[in-house]
């Protein structure tokens, strides 16, 4: 398969879960993969996996330095960007220290969730302009966001928040785009119950976690959780050729959950 045949492609959050597997498949689709993350040791492990068209870069996404340097690589070594995945993200629950509702979430926990979605989302969309525009390449910007950015989560009011302007950014940039006259795209993703290490903490071990599993996705009108593979389809759709008319849309991968009602943690 070569859907992505000689693309350059950054993925943000790429050492495990969604991005992981989104990057795995953009590199099966030939595309060039440059593999993103504040862990090192991971992504080097998966660019040597992946091995020919496949590098790895340590990038903070809160940090416009270091994506500054990053399409500086990208363009010294590639000449081009052809697309980008926004996928790095946290709940802001991996290591709460106190509740994250709207009453009782602290001032810090709500800046740290969104430094990291909202301000790593709105960087590398910003770069990703204007490397795109310098080296006058055609591309494709594709923003992780979630069901949650499309309904309230009152346990996790910072994660739901960041997700819900994320969707609301990916609309701004791909206008904006259309304005100038560029050939970028821009659209989200809104991911519901897939099944990636996030969830290990909440489904458990042995008998138990079955339970919890089947407690978990009793809402979903197809009782599984989705895949990461299911996902990773929907996200080289979205950076290939085939996809040139999407522009702006957002795309629920939630096996029907929001056509009816769904309580479940956050997460993607």
């Amino acid at each position: 398969m070569a859907r992505l045949k000689d693309k350059v492609i950054v993925i943000t959050g790429a050492a495990r879960g969604i991005g992981e597997g989104v990057a795995r498949a953009y590199h099966d689709e030939g595309a060039i993969v440059i593999l993103t993350d504040i862990l090192t040791n991971e992504i080097e492990a998966l660019a040597a996996e992946l091995g020919e068209r496949a590098h790895a870069y340590t990038l903070d996404v809160r940090q416009e330095s270091e994506w500054q340097s990053l399409m500086q690589w990208v363009e010294q070594n590639m000449g081009r960007l052809n697309g980008l995945f926004n996928n790095a993200g946290i709940t802001g629950l991996e290591a709460a220290t106190g509740p994250h509702d709207p009453e009782h979430v602290s001032l810090e926990d709500w800046h740290r969730v969104h430094a990291v979605n909202l301000d790593g989302t709105f960087l590398g969309c910003k770069h990703a302009i204007q490397m795109m525009r310098r080296t006058k390449s055609a591309g494709s910007i594709v923003n992780m966001s979630s069901r949650s950015g499309l309904v309230g989560i009152p346990g996790a009011a910072a994660y739901a928040s960041s997700k819900a302007a994320i969707r609301n950014h990916t609309k701004t940039v791909a206008l904006y785009c259309a304005q100038q006259g560029l050939p970028i795209r821009c659209n989200s993703i809104h991911p519901a119950a897939i099944l990636t290490p996030i969830w290990e903490p909440m489904l458990g071990e042995g008998e138990q976690r079955e339970k919890n599993i089947q407690k978990i996705v009793a809402d979903c009108p197809m009782h599984r959780f989705g895949e990461v593979s299911e996902v990773a389809a929907v996200c080289v759709l979205l950076a290939s050729d085939e996809a040139n008319y999407m522009n702006a849309s957002e795309i629920t991968i939630d096996g029907g959950v929001l056509a009816g009602s769904f309580n479940a943690n956050a997460g993607d």
